[in-house]
């Protein structure tokens, strides 16, 4: 699900606002990399951000968009299930970033086979999802039950 925002709601210092606070979480740098005064990036955090207004709307979306792309569905996770069951190597990506710039420092890329254990709890866990192992009965009981007072009244 895109979450679409018209252009012109947002001029374009808010929009670079909004993207920049997106990424870092820092008001007053966003701001000031948007092209506004360091007067007025003092109070971004109140005036874009918390305000409530459009700024903050959209910022709300865009992160509400992208955690919906970051979603695992059920089908991904199965997938991803069955092929550990299987045995298939698992590709891992290891990447380091300069803090400051965000550049990439070191990338670092890997594979893993599951062992034994491993491979044999992916496939319980598969079935389980699956309810391979339910073993359904029905049960019809057409008698009302009796219960009966198991204990005896032998103090009188």
């Amino acid at each position: 699900m895109k979450v679409r925002w018209k252009v012109s709601k947002l001029n374009l210092k808010q929009r670079a606002f909004a993207d920049e606070y997106i990424i870092t979480g820092n008001a007053y740098q966003s701001a000031i990399k948007a092209g506004y005064s360091e007067n007025y990036a003092k109070n971004a955090q109140e005036k874009l951000v918390e305000k409530g207004g459009k700024v903050s709307e959209y910022i709300k979306d865009k992160l509400k968009e992208i955690q919906l792309e970051r979603h695992l569905t059920m089908e991904e996770a199965l997938a991803i299930t069955a092929s550990i069951a299987k045995g298939e190597p698992q590709r891992f990506e290891k990447v380091i970033r300069d803090p400051e710039s965000n550049e990439v420092i070191e990338r670092e890329v890997s594979e893993y086979s599951a062992g034994f254990k491993e491979r044999n709890q992916a496939l319980e866990h598969f079935y389980k999802i699956n309810a391979a192992f339910i073993d359904k009965q029905q049960v019809e009981v057409t008698e009302t039950p009796v219960f009966v007072d198991d204990l005896s009244d032998a103090d009188g």
